[in-house]
């Protein structure tokens, strides 16, 4: 049971690494080797030095509101997740469900896919011949698969009873 419940937390840090990745870094969209967009700020390099610019104004302000606001909640989620997680270890009754983690790490799952599926559908739709997606979107995409698999597993999970 140790080695489980041990899985289960390398698991949720992973989740947690992955998302706060796709949160920070600048890799959503890559256009070429001198252009790389994140959900924070476009990067271009101009004498072999990256520098910051703000967002094309093409982008709907409203949506990109809703995909750095969704990145930063499911971020925030999953780490209340661990910490739940932890502390429902040390006072959950035996035989009961890990059911407030499992609803955490759904909630987060929910909040990376909604940021992902708006990304898609909202942003680049011109600009298809011009670059493709970065690993940041592709890690989100990732975190999504993940956070959902560990929501199940709390879900199902139970404590131990005692033997």
């Amino acid at each position: 049971m140790l080695v489980l419940l041990a899985a289960i937390f390398v698991l949720h840090i992973i989740c947690i690494i992955l998302l706060l990745t796709a949160t920070i870094d600048n890799g959503w969209w890559i256009g070429g080797s001198l252009v790389q967009t994140d959900i924070w700020a476009r990067w271009i390099v101009v004498n072999n030095t990256w520098h910051s610019t703000d967002l094309p104004s093409t982008y709907p302000e409203s949506y990109l509101q809703a995909v750095q606001a969704s990145s930063v909640l499911a971020c925030i989620f999953s780490i209340i997740g661990i910490f739940v997680f932890v502390a429902q270890l040390f006072t959950l009754a035996k035989g009961q469900r890990f059911t407030i983690s499992g609803a955490f790490q759904f909630l987060a799952c929910l909040c990376i896919m909604i940021a992902a599926s708006i990304y898609t559908d909202r942003f680049h739709i011109n600009e298809q011949n011009l670059g493709n997606y970065g690993h940041c979107f592709i890690l989100a995409w990732i975190s999504f698969a993940l956070t959902f698999i560990s929501s199940i597993i709390y879900f199902v999970l139970r404590k131990k009873t005692a033997e």
